[in-house]
C-alpha cells in the first residue's frame, strides 16, 4: 500500500504538512520531537542498565528485608488499630 510512494506523493504531503502546521511553526516542531526521541533513548538506556545491573541476589536480599520489616511493625500496627477500635 504504502510501498510505491514517489516524489509526487512525498511532495503533495509536504506541502500538506506545511499547510496544516504552518512554516513557522515546523522548525520548532523538529526541534521538540528530537529532543523527545533524545530524552526517549537515555531512559531506555537507564533502564536497560538498571536491569543487568541488579542480580539475584539484591532481589533476595530486598526481599529479606521486606519480610523482617513487615515482622517487625506488624505487633505495633495491631495494637494501634485495637486502641482505635476501643
Amino acid at each position: 500500500m504504502f510501498g510505491r510512494l514517489g516524489a509526487p506523493e512525498i511532495i503533495l504531503i509536504l506541502v500538506v504538512v506545511v499547510l496544516l502546521f504552518g512554516a513557522k511553526r515546523l522548525p520548532d516542531m523538529a526541534r521538540s520531537f528530537g529532543q523527545s526521541l533524545r530524552i526517549l533513548k537515555s531512559e531506555t538506556k537507564a533502564m536497560q542498565k538498571d536491569d543487568t545491573d541488579e542480580s539475584p541476589t539484591v532481589h533476595a536480599t530486598a526481599a529479606h528485608q521486606l519480610a523482617s520489616e513487615s515482622r517487625h511493625t506488624a505487633p505495633e500496627a495491631t495494637e494501634a488499630n485495637a486502641s482505635h477500635r476501643r
